[in-house]
């Protein structure tokens, strides 16, 4: 019998630990923040106006952000592999089950595409996720990824932690079951592999690359995001992009 293969290990884990998750960062759950900086898209405005616009959220996990932008006059569409995480959305949202890897949508389909933490850290094919991305979006649409900071990957999960302990240069985080099968994967980028992965791929124009400090008054930890990190080094990279194909 085949192993599983990292979307449908991250599938099984997101339905399994939904719940929790959720538990954990209500707060952040709680409408359109780009990050555990809790940069506000009511503040950030990274989307631009999106009234009337096809907008679809990648990995949008209970889409609290496709709700939001679905509440301000946007055609919001979100798009999640894990049903126990879409099982959670509000009412009257559209959503999609599916892989960003295989986007079940015609060419040019949509004005903007973004990701919020989601799907992108836990795909291992990059490219193909980032060329899907630029095949739906129309020339000259939107694009915007926040994704965890490259530099939070040198440093263990413990918060309170400031010793870095992994090579940057390492390319994933993979658990296994004890009888060897995949259950959890996330990928690292260096930030020069995010920008050439973006530059070639759609090809994507980066016009902002943001790097969201740590509030003064933000004093929750969220997971190995923490007010004693966010105060030495970014935990998020927010990629703002426009689709330069023809």
């Amino acid at each position: 019998m085949p192993l599983p293969t990292p979307s449908q290990a991250n599938r099984t884990f997101w339905d399994r630990d939904a719940a929790r998750y959720h538990m954990e960062h209500a707060d952040y759950l709680s409408s359109f923040y780009w990050c555990p900086e809790m940069l506000h898209e009511a503040d950030a405005g990274l989307l631009g106006d999106v009234r009337g616009k096809r907008v679809l959220e990648l990995g949008c996990g209970s889409a609290p952000c496709t709700a939001w932008l679905h509440n301000r006059g946007a055609h919001a569409l979100g798009l999640d592999i894990s049903h126990g995480m879409l099982s959670r959305a509000p009412s009257g949202i559209p959503l999609v089950q599916a892989d960003a890897l295989a986007l079940p949508f015609a060419d040019n389909s949509f004005d903007i595409v973004f990701s919020a933490f989601g799907a992108l850290p836990f795909i291992g094919n990059l490219d193909a996720a980032l060329a899907d991305a630029a095949r739906v979006l129309r020339p000259a649409g939107r694009f915007v990824a926040a994704v965890p900071h490259p530099m939070r990957w040198i440093f263990p999960n413990d918060p309170q932690s400031l010793t870095a302990e992994m090579s940057y240069f390492d390319g994933a985080y993979l658990e296994h079951s004890p009888d060897g099968e995949l259950t959890y994967a996330e990928f690292h980028r260096t930030m020069g592999q995010w920008l050439r992965a973006l530059q070639t791929n759609g090809p994507f124009r980066i016009v902002d690359l943001i790097e969201p400090e740590w509030p003064e008054d933000l004093t929750t930890t969220w997971g190995q995001w923490s007010p004693l990190r966010g105060e030495i080094f970014p935990g998020t990279a927010i990629f703002c992009c426009v689709n330069e194909k023809s």
